[in-house]
């Protein structure tokens, strides 16, 4: 009889030299007729480690190498393109951070001359007149009275 062959996809990669591979298929529900989704996970040995989560693999059966793993990793048919961008994400981000240590002492600063400036630009907010003024005084007279503050600008001068 000849060995059983089948595609599927890398659900897990945790353990050593072993892969857990799902494998969907459709199952005709015997009564309603409804297709339902169903999937088989295997426990696949993989010697050399070839394969990754998401990967796409073709696995073919063999004899039992444990109480779980009775397949064998024929190849990668697919390699999953998130786990690699993720990868390439990792590693730009550890270079940009060598970058900024490295940076670091010889800029003599820690911040960007450009953010130090704005700084520099930036006035001190100015303090709201109190809230005495606003209030209506019993003569209406709101807008000719002035503030403590005021009066006192006006003596300086």
């Amino acid at each position: 009889m000849p060995k059983k062959v089948a595609v599927g996809v890398v659900i897990s990669d945790k353990m050593q030299k072993t892969r857990r591979v799902e494998i969907p298929r459709l199952v005709k529900h015997p009564v309603y007729g409804k297709y339902i989704r169903q999937r088989t996970i295997y426990h696949v040995h993989d010697e050399e480690e070839a394969s990754a989560m998401g990967d796409t693999v073709e696995i073919i059966e063999a004899q039992p190498r444990s109480k779980m793993k009775r397949w064998d990793l024929i190849r990668v048919v697919k390699k999953n393109s998130e786990t690699d961008i993720a990868a390439l994400r990792a590693a730009r981000e550890v270079a940009e951070a060598e970058q900024e240590v490295i940076g670091a002492p010889d800029s003599g600063a820690s911040k960007p001359a450009a953010e130090a400036e704005a700084e520099q630009e930036d006035p001190t907010p100015q303090a709201e007149p109190s809230n005495e003024a606003a209030e209506e005084s019993p003569s209406g007279e709101e807008e000719t009275q002035t503030t403590d503050d005021e009066q006192g600008e006006a003596e300086a001068e």
